[in-house]
């Protein structure tokens, strides 16, 4: 009973914001501020009332009033409202594009850091089904942070850029987004955080099957790694450059990588070991014997074993003469 109350409030108070946007002979504009404001109070009516579908369509109302009204910080906080009703009716589908068009309308603004946490909140919605969306997030995110010098928050947002390429199997994409992620630590300092993202990246690239570019990432970022990073990678390199499948098992499953984000560790657990070469083993030669020659001897052994000396062609001819 109570949710239809909230239902009929909220269409009384739509009602009230399609007056204000109308115009007249003495009203020439239409009042969005007032339209935006009846808007949100019956948002907040049908929220109460579970009746998601018609708060989200009130709040892009509201939104757009806000627009016409050249207030953005505004028009972009209804769209951040409008994300959570779209969660709650697990309709995902316009969600990346909602929160693109905030992030915009914060930064016109002058609110770069509303901006970077508006994509990162949406980002996180889309995560489980829309990794694609998520990613495009994510990655505007970090560049926004980038532009405004927060080395730290675009390192934590390029971190996830770099995962969920991982997750995608996108091996060279996210090799580069782990060395954006370096650089950006190697600016604030942070080179205990390097020495961990080596061994990701060394990862990477034999997931790639580039040995030599593991090789090539290790000796450019190993002197930021610590004692047990160094022999995890030494003993995986020396693995992979031996083809010794044991041994890269042992280091694959060595507990700092087994540690380490749920995607290295995943890439770390699912990574094809080397194959073993092994020389192909030679035949034993067989000598050929000509027919003639065994014949010969046969009848040699013959008379050898009736006692009788074998006859050459020499005695036959001294016998005749």
């Amino acid at each position: 009973m109570s949710a239809n109350k909230k239902i009929e409030e909220g269409l009384e108070h739509i009602k009230s914001a399609e007056k204000c946007l109308k115009t007249s002979l003495l009203k020439w504009r239409p009042d969005f501020d007032e339209a935006a404001d009846e808007y949100n109070k019956a948002a907040t009516c049908f929220r109460i009332a579970k009746s998601f579908e018609q708060c989200r369509d009130c709040l892009l109302k509201a939104s757009n009033c806000h627009k016409q009204n050249k207030n953005g910080f505004y028009a972009a906080k209804a769209l951040d409202q409008a994300i959570l009703v779209c969660k709650e009716l697990s309709d995902l589908g316009n969600v990346a594009s909602m929160a693109k068009q905030a992030a915009n309308l914060y930064q016109t603004g002058g609110n770069a850091e509303s901006a970077s946490s508006s994509l990162e909140k949406a980002a996180k919605i889309l995560e489980q089904k829309h990794l694609k969306d998520a990613l495009s997030l994510f990655q505007q995110a970090a560049e926004i942070s980038i532009i405004q010098d927060s080395t730290r928050q675009a390192a934590e947002y390029m971190s996830k850029v770099a995962r969920i390429h991982v997750k995608l199997q996108e091996y060279d994409l996210a090799a580069d987004a782990i060395r954006r992620e370096m650089g950006l630590h190697q600016q604030s300092e942070a080179y205990q955080a390097i020495g961990r993202l080596a061994v990701a990246l060394v990862l990477v690239q034999l997931a790639r099957g580039d040995v030599v570019a593991a090789e090539k990432a290790f000796k450019e970022w190993g002197n930021c790694c610590e004692a047990p990073e160094v022999q995890c990678l030494e003993s995986l390199l020396t693995a992979y450059d031996e083809e010794d499948r044991d041994q890269a098992k042992r280091a694959l499953g060595n507990p700092f990588i087994k540690f380490m984000d749920i995607e290295y560790a995943i890439l770390a657990r699912d990574m094809p070991l080397p194959e073993e070469t092994r020389a192909p083993v030679k035949a034993p030669e067989t000598v050929n014997i000509d027919k003639e020659d065994t014949s010969g001897h046969e009848e040699q052994g013959d008379q050898a074993a009736a006692g009788e000396a074998p006859i050459h062609e020499d005695d036959e001819e001294e016998g005749i003469c």
